[in-house]
């Protein structure tokens, strides 16, 4: 029994979208993408979350409306008695359903959005008695799954004190699969993946050293080291790494690249590996993509409401080239795929041709290059030009034959969207020309240009406002930026986790090729020149960008100029 009728997936968005959370359009958009994958109509919840159309939080206030329960918060965790585990810890992260009391008249449950309607029916059915349902985010019910079975998991430092050193580096291969195969071993690489997730890592790089074995998480764009196990165990830890990655564990002598597919917490994660030979063995980077986090919403990546119209104006023409610009992990991709996945309509054809291939999007033909065999960019576009499509992605102009077929394919009236790396809008410009393209083909082509860096967002819980000196406000010309005075900029709580920063936000400079633009780009001007040709026009700089969100409150100011320099 169920004190309070579970809400259809249909009557969750009509609150949703009363309560302006929801957009009808998204709403069409989740439901054809929904039955180009297959997906049952329940499902439709989590393709709308998935695609950033709403947030989890109004998801998660939508519940409790229509349930009549209050939603569950992470600060009421505390109340949970650590180790005191009802149930099985493989049902609770496979539903998100965490049984939190099982009195004999009642059992209270906490749900993770969108609810598990056969988990919650499971329930019901075994303890035959009411259930009352309180909902929270997945992070709060995967923390509260961690407290609840805590006694049935070693922390990760537990484990390293276990650990002794008297496990060498080996050469005999044999030695090392065998190795690479022992449970302590195994529960290492495990726990290390597990924080990773916990932390909300985008990359993981375990480097041995002559004495020590470090593992460092990239979070927001930041390293952060995290404990590592003696250095005796470097070998059989990439090992098995190597292993779970189907790479050669023998060859030692020679970079190698691989994936890694795993199920941490019940959340599905792909893992590319990178393995190059240093001094004191291999050392490994590992590129987290979570398919669940990923948010393809301009909006939700942080960028300015006139930038996006402006981008899907770019969009919506036929033909031409639009590129995104910035050093590695600065977004791009994910950019891209955002612009794909609005331009993804039965109408239009789409093929992308990348390396590696780090998101499926469906209804969309992805091709993975694979330079041993010959297939690289250049050859896989000399190919899908002739599969009629009308939107051609390109991972990366890497070198003049791409971008001349890439130029030329727009100019046979394909859309093609790309990136390339360098410092902002117009040095892109520059670029094309020293790799050798046609001033002629750029100026007829080139339709618009996105530069693009993270920062890190501050917490809007715990950021501390403060005023801006006078001198803050000469060097910076804030006042040019806002009315309000005092002008107030914030900074983060150092001693809140995350160092008072979570999640990053995209600072943006968009250029777009206008008839003075496309002149000077005949004349061959350098990126000076046609940057303040764009400034005339209305161009905002990645550093202006960054200011006003400084002012904001989305970042402070000195993570704005840690990635822009101040200029």
């Amino acid at each position: 029994m169920i004190t309070a009728v579970l809400p259809s997936a249909k009557t969750l968005c009509d609150s949703l979208v009363n309560s302006g959370s929801l957009k009808p359009a998204d709403i069409l958009r989740a439901e054809r993408l929904g039955h180009a994958e297959g997906l049952a109509d329940e499902a439709l919840l989590g393709t709308l979350l998935r695609l950033g159309a709403v947030k989890e939080a109004e998801v998660v206030a939508a519940y409790a409306r229509l349930l009549g329960e209050p939603a569950w918060g992470a600060d009421e965790d505390e109340t949970i008695e650590p180790g005191e585990a009802l149930g099985s810890e493989r049902f609770a992260r496979h539903h998100g359903l965490v049984v939190i009391d099982d009195a004999p008249t009642r059992m209270s449950v906490v749900a993770a959005v969108p609810l598990s309607v056969p988990g919650v029916e499971a329930l019901a059915y075994r303890g035959q008695k009411p259930l009352a349902i309180r909902v929270a985010t997945r992070d709060t019910v995967e923390g509260l799954i961690d407290r609840t079975h805590r006694d049935g998991r070693a922390a990760a430092g537990d484990l390293v004190e276990t650990l002794d050193d008297t496990w060498a580096p080996q050469d005999d291969i044999e030695q090392l699969k065998d190795m690479a195969s022992e449970a302590p071993v195994i529960r290492l690489v495990n726990l290390i993946f597990q924080q990773a997730l916990e932390r909300r890592a985008s990359d993981i790089h375990v480097e041995p050293f002559e004495n020590q074995l470090k593992v460092r998480y990239r979070v927001d764009g930041v390293l952060v080291e995290g404990e590592a196990p003696p250095a005796g165990y470097a070998a059989a830890m990439i090992s098995r790494l190597k292993i779970l990655a189907r790479l050669d564990i023998a060859e030692r002598r020679l970079p190698q690249d691989g994936r890694i597919m795993i199920r941490i917490q019940g959340r599905e994660l792909d893992l590319r590996l990178s393995t190059v030979p240093t001094g004191f063995g291999e050392s490994v980077v590992m590129r987290l993509l979570d398919r669940q986090t990923v948010s393809l919403d301009f909006a939700s990546l942080g960028i300015a409401k006139s930038t996006i119209a402006n981008i899907e104006q770019l969009l919506e023409r036929p033909h031409g080239v639009f590129l995104v610009t910035g050093p590695t992990g600065s977004g791009k991709t994910t950019t891209l795929y955002t612009a794909l996945s609005g331009l993804n309509t039965e109408e239009r054809k789409i093929i992308t041709v990348e390396d590696p291939v780090e998101y499926q999007l469906p209804g969309i033909n992805q091709i993975q290059v694979k330079p041993a065999i010959g297939l690289g960019f250049a050859e896989s576009l000399r190919s899908i030009v002739r599969q009629d499509p009308d939107v051609i992605m390109i991972g990366e102009m890497r070198d003049l034959e791409t971008s001349r077929i890439a130029i030329q394919s727009s100019l046979t009236g394909h859309l093609v969207l790309s990136t390339l790396h360098t410092n902002s809008a117009s040095a892109s410009i520059t670029r094309l020309l020293d790799m050798g393209v046609e001033s002629y083909l750029l100026a007829s082509t080139l339709e618009g240009i996105l530069a693009q860096r993270l920062v890190r967002r501050l917490d809007p819980e715990s950021r501390i406002a403060f005023e801006a000196s006078e001198a803050l406000i000469r060097r910076h010309g804030l006042d040019r930026l806002t009315e309000a005075r005092p002008i107030m900029l914030y900074r983060p709580d150092t001693t809140q986790p995350g160092g008072g920063y979570h999640g990053r936000s995209a600072l943006t400079e968009l250029l777009m090729m206008d008839d003075e633009l496309r002149g000077l780009l005949m004349q061959q001007v350098d990126a000076a020149s046609l940057e303040a040709a764009a400034r005339r026009k209305g161009l905002e700089t990645l550093y202006e960008d960054g200011l006003r969100q400084a002012l904001a409150g989305t970042t402070s100011l000195d993570e704005v100029l840690r990635v822009t320099g101040g200029d």
